[in-house]
């Protein structure tokens, strides 16, 4: 299992990084609109569609983004656009997992499909605003969800003891938020310290949020870690009603796309917001 997920991971990022640092902005947007329809598939196949209507709502998030990329429509994306896109996540976020599986399973299968659809889209959307920003921009908020991710993962095993969401995830403590959190102050205090004593102009998310004040700063990354967690429980809280351990199988060792960009559908976006602001 340890080989087949470190040559799939190999493989992925042997494709996604000469497309996220090609100058030429269309190759990072072919490949973000391949990996969100497939998440779209996943999203119709946990919420009962079957394989064709599945297939047919990937390729409407494809043809979605293909409409904004060819009609040049990245710059109608404006600061109102994505408060309301925040906004949405925060209050969809908050009532879902307050209600749990058995509230998520009262919605309505068409509200479903299209609240997926829509999100998974605005992911995609975010992503080349991110990379209009700059290159810095957007590796920065991948490492943030990957540093949270990896930080939080070790802390819980090392010291977990209170559940965070035990009817939804019970893998997850307390403790692993904890260490997420640590993880990704440490990391932007590094990349700030880099940038400064290499005198680096970057445009990275930490440098946007600490011109700022310091207080800003530090509500900014303890607001997208927490996001980024929520983005993790509501993708297992939809996996729990649709009773299946991952997404699909498209990647073999890992899962699915969702499992591994869970985090990143919310955190994206509402790094662009904060940008914005």
């Amino acid at each position: 299992m340890l080989k087949q997920r470190i040559i799939t991971a190999l493989v992925l990022l042997g494709l996604l990084i000469p497309a996220f640092f090609h100058s030429d902005p269309l190759w990072i947007a072919f490949a973000g609109m391949v990996l969100i329809s497939a998440a779209s598939w996943e999203w119709g196949r946990l919420n009962q569609l079957g394989q064709f209507s599945s297939t047919a709502m990937g390729l409407c998030c494809a043809v979605m983004c293909a409409l904004v990329w060819w009609f040049q429509l990245l710059h109608y994306f404006d600061r109102i656009f994505w408060l309301c896109v925040g906004c949405l996540w925060v209050l969809v976020g908050g009532v879902l997992l307050h209600g749990g599986v058995y509230r998520w399973s009262s919605i309505a299968l068409p509200l479903r499909w299209m609240g997926g659809l829509m999100f998974l889209w605005c992911t995609w959307v975010a992503l080349m605003v991110s990379k209009n920003f700059s290159i810095e921009f957007l590796m920065s908020v991948l490492l943030l969800v990957w540093m949270a991710d990896v930080a939080a993962y070790f802390s819980g095993k090392a010291f977990g003891r209170h559940k965070l969401a035990p009817g939804i995830s019970p893998g997850k403590t307390w403790e692993g938020v904890g260490g997420a959190m640590m993880g990704v102050f440490l990391l932007a205090f590094i990349w700030l310290r880099a940038a400064h004593y290499w005198e680096w102009s970057s445009q990275s998310l930490f440098e946007k949020l600490v011109r700022h004040g310091w207080v800003v700063f530090g509500l900014g990354l303890v607001f997208l870690v927490m996001m980024s967690v929520v983005g993790d429980l509501l993708e297992s809280l939809v996996k729990r009603s649709a009773g299946v351990k991952d997404s699909s199988q498209l990647l073999p060792g890992h899962g699915g796309i969702l499992d591994r960009v869970d985090a990143l559908l919310p955190t994206l976006p509402l790094a662009v917001m904060l940008a914005l602001i």
